[in-house]
C-alpha cells in the first residue's frame, strides 16, 4: 500500500480529512499528518512517502519552499497542494515544481479523492514503466551474459555495455550449473547472480565485486536437495566460457553420483584441459568409458562413427579427428590408475596405421577396433581393483568421518584418480561417496544422540560445524530432527 501524509495549519481539517476519507479504498494509508512546515519535513524525511498533501500557507517553511525540498531529497514523491488564496502566481509556481494536482480551498471530499486517485494511477503507471524497463534491461544483460558464455572474449564488450558502470567494478566471474531450475542463489552486495535458462540448462553466472567475500560458498554447503556444479572462479570475463564449461561437466558428474549438494569442477581432479574441448559427442563416449560400461559407450560409438561417414570431410581433418579421441580415451583409461602403456604394444603408431586406411569405412572399423581395446582395458582395471580399494576407502572414512573429509583426500589414500574414484565407489556401493560419508555421520550421531551428548558437540564430532546445517540434514535423512530422535531412543 501507497504511504501518505498531509499537512495543513488548521488542525479542523486534517482532523476532518483523516475522518472523512476512507484512505485504504483509494489503496493508501495515512503515515503522518503535521501543521507547520518544520514538522512536516521531519515526517516526510522519516516516513519517505509517495504521496504528500499540502497547505501552501504553513508556518516556518510554506508548501511551495516543502515541495522544491522534496523535489531535491524525494523525486519519486507526488504532491498534491491547495490553498485559500486564489493567486496566479501560486498556480505557476506550484506547476513548474511538478505537482500532480492544485486544489482550492474549500476542499470538497469528492476534489481531494479525484486528486488522489490521480496520484495513485501517476505512481502505479511510473512503476509499471520502470518495471518495464527493468525486465527490458534484465533480457538484454542474461542476452549478453549468455553470449559471454558462448564466444568468450568476442563478447566481452557487448556484456560491458550492457551491464553499465557495475561492470568496472567486477573483479571476477563464477559459473554455477543447476540441475533444478528453480534453484536461485540469494543475493548479496559482494556478487550479482545472473540466472539463464537455455533449454532445460540453467546456468546461474556470478560477477563478483568482492573476491575475498565468500558468502555464496556458504549458502552452496548448505545444498541437500539439489545439485549444483561450479566452475573455476576467473578474474578475466573472457574466462567465463570456461568456467561455464567446467560448471557443466560438475554438474553431469554430480547427477550421475546423486551426490546432491554442491560439487566443484575441482573435486573432478583430472579432468585435463583439452578434454573442456571435446564435442558433446567425444565428451559422452568418455562418461562411458569412465563408467566402464562398454554396451554404452559401444552404442555411442557406433552412432559417432555413423554420422562421421555421412559428413563430407578432408581426410587429413578426419585423420586429426581420430587421433584426438584415442588420444582422449587414452587419458581417461589412465585415471584408472594402471599402467595405460599396456593397452597397445610399443609398437603401435596410430597416425601410421590411420594414413594406410584407403576409404572412409576402412578408418572408421579401424578406429572402433581401437576404442573398443581400451574400453575392454578399463573393464578389466576396474574388476580387478574396485573391492580392494573401496574397502580400503571406507575402513578410511569410518576413521576420520569426524572432520572435514575430501573425495580427494580418499582417493588419495587408495592411490586412485579422484573422478574415477567417484565413479567406482557409485558402482560399488550404489551411493556416492558424499551420500556414503552422510551415511556414516548420521549412523555416528544417533549413537551419541542416544548417549547424551549435547547436539552441537553431536554436530562437530560428526564433521559439521554449524549445528543448523546438521538438523537439517538429519531429519532429511532419518524423518526426526536431532531432539525427537533422542526422545525416542530414551523410550526404547
Amino acid at each position: 500500500m501507497l504511504k501518505a501524509v498531509l499537512f495543513d495549519d488548521e488542525h479542523i481539517v486534517l482532523k476532518g480529512l483523516q475522518k472523512l476519507i476512507v484512505w485504504s479504498e483509494c489503496g493508501v494509508e495515512l503515515v503522518a499528518t503535521a501543521q507547520n512546515g518544520k514538522s512536516a519535513l521531519a515526517a516526510i524525511r522519516h516516513h519517505q512517502p509517495d504521496i504528500v498533501l499540502t497547505d501552501i500557507r504553513m508556518p516556518g517553511i510554506d508548501g511551495l519552499e516543502l515541495i522544491r525540498t522534496i523535489g531535491v531529497e524525494f523525486p519519486d514523491t507526488v504532491c498534491i497542494v491547495f490553498s485559500g488564496y486564489n493567486e496566479y502566481e501560486y498556480v505557476k509556481t506550484a506547476i513548474h515544481l511538478g505537482v500532480i494536482d492544485y486544489l482550492e480551498k474549500p476542499i470538497t471530499l469528492e476534489k481531494i479523492r479525484e486528486a488522489i486517485h490521480k496520484a495513485v494511477q501517476h505512481i502505479n503507471e511510473r512503476l509499471e514503466m520502470l518495471e518495464l524497463k527493468k525486465q527490458k534491461n534484465q533480457r538484454l544483460i542474461e542476452q549478453s551474459t549468455m553470449e559471454l558464455l558462448m564466444k568468450g572474449q568476442a563478447a566481452v564488450p557487448s556484456w560491458m555495455e550492457q551491464f553499465g558502470p557495475k561492470a568496472s567494478s567486477v573483479s571476477a566471474v563464477t559459473v554455477l550449473a543447476c540441475s533444478d531450475g528453480r534453484y536461485q542463489i540469494n543475493e548479496d552486495p559482494s556478487y550479482e547472480a545472473i540466472s539463464i535458462r537455455n533449454g532445460e540448462e540453467h546456468t546461474i553466472v556470478l560477477f563478483h565485486f568482492d573476491m575475498n567475500c565468500q558468502n555464496w560458498m556458504e549458502q552452496l554447503k548448505e545444498l541437500t536437495d539439489v545439485t549444483v556444479g561450479s566452475g573455476n572462479t576467473y578474474i578475466s570475463m573472457k574466462d567465463a566460457s570456461k568456467s561455464y564449461k567446467e560448471a557443466h561437466h560438475a554438474l553431469r558428474y554430480g547427477r550421475y553420483l546423486e551426490g546432491n549438494g554442491w560439487i566443484t569442477f575441482n573435486e573432478l581432479a583430472d579432468l585435463s584441459e583439452i578434454q573442456l574441448n571435446t564435442t558433446e559427442k567425444e565428451e559422452a563416449l568418455l562418461f562411458e568409458l569412465r563408467l566402464g560400461n562398454k554396451k554404452e559407450f559401444m552404442i555411442k560409438l557406433d552412432l559417432f562413427l555413423e554420422k562421421f561417414k555421412k559428413r563430407s570431410i578432408d581426410p587429413d581433418v578426419a585423420e586429426m579427428e581420430f587421433l584426438q579421441l584415442i588420444f582422449h580415451c587414452m587419458e581417461a583409461a589412465k585415471e584408472t590408475g594402471g599402467n595405460a602403456a599396456d593397452i597397445f604394444s610399443h609398437s603401435f603408431v596410430p597416425q601410421k596405421e590411420l594414413r594406410n586406411m584407403k576409404t572412409r569405412d576402412d578408418a572408421a572399423i579401424w578406429l572402433r577396433q581401437q576404442l573398443e581395446y581400451i574400453i575392454d582395458w578399463v573393464v578389466g582395471i576396474r574388476q580387478k581393483s574396485k573391492h580392494a580399494a573401496i574397502e580400503k576407502a571406507i575402513r578410511y572414512m569410518e576413521e576420520h568421518y569426524g572432520r572435514d573429509l575430501t573425495q580427494q583426500e580418499v582417493a588419495n589414500h587408495v592411490n586412485m584418480n579422484a573422478t574415477y574414484f567417484s565413479l567406482l565407489f557409485k558402482e560399488q556401493m550404489e551411493l556416492s561417496y558424499i551420500k556414503y560419508l552422510t551415511k556414516i555421520r548420521i549412523e555416528k550421531a544417533k549413537l551419541f544422540l542416544i548417549e547424551g551428548l549435547p547436539i552441537q558437540e553431536i554436530s562437530e564430532r560428526v564433521g559439521y560445524y554449524h549445528a543448523r546445517h546438521f538438523s537439517e540434514v538429519f531429519k532429511k535423512y532419518v524423518g526426526l530432527t536431532p531432539g525427537q530422535y533422542r526422545t525416542k531412543g530414551n523410550v526404547k
